[in-house]
């Protein structure tokens, strides 16, 4: 279903559906942007879990490193980093090892390096900001594929992200039939009522009779 409809969803529509369903924290609070490519980002989510360290790290990558090597055709990696900046856990190795597994893109919840380089992949990474930083010895995966708290929202692996310039969403896997059914009823709603609007009904009229805004 995902495959199909893809490109008709959009963030907005889908934080609709969802509200209507009575799911109302499933938006990424302000502050994750685009860094490398401003496109729709649409894929299964494969959580990871990092830690701050202030101690040499015994076993450096190890975690992340196990995670990009499990990704699948069609993940979108989450990195849930509490918001921390210490250094840049994303970069351009990492991408070219995600890339090769299948993956569309990245949600990063702190900071990335290699910005140009990941541009020239076309790969999209949301994330709070850019550093230079190396992550050994600052940041680690201290575990995978677990639910995890990114920007105010409980994410699992497996459950459905939607990311473009007006936010990001997550769709739990449990109601993300019903809610595609809906964002995309929705949808054709909206150009119903676009098109009663362009042919000069007023938007008071055209709620009225749609229900639609």
């Amino acid at each position: 279903m995902i495959s199909q409809n893809s490109e008709l969803l959009y963030s907005a529509v889908v934080s609709d559906a969802l509200d209507a369903m009575g799911h109302f924290n499933q938006c990424a609070k302000p502050g994750l942007s685009a860094l490398t490519v401003s496109r729709k980002l649409i894929g299964r989510c494969r959580t990871t879990l990092w830690a701050d360290l202030f101690h040499k790290d015994p076993a450096p990558y190890e975690k992340e490193l196990q995670a990009v090597d499990s990704l699948t055709a069609g993940d979108v990696v989450i990195a849930a980093a509490h918001g921390s900046m210490r250094s840049g856990i994303w970069g351009e190795l990492l991408t070219t090892a995600a890339t090769n597994r299948g993956c569309l893109g990245a949600v990063i919840e702190g900071a990335i390096r290699d910005v140009s380089k990941m541009r020239e992949y076309d790969f999209p990474v949301y994330a709070l900001g850019a550093c230079p930083l190396d992550s050994q010895n600052r940041q680690r995966v201290c575990d995978v594929d677990v639910s995890v708290e990114l920007c105010g929202v409980i994410v699992n692996s497996g459950d459905l992200i939607v990311a473009d310039e007006d936010g990001i969403v997550f769709v739990p896997q449990a109601v993300e039939e019903e809610v595609i059914q809906f964002a995309l009823n929705k949808i054709n709603d909206e150009n119903q009522v676009r098109d009663a609007i362009r042919n000069g009904m007023l938007a008071t009229e055209a709620y009225a009779q749609f229900g639609v805004l």
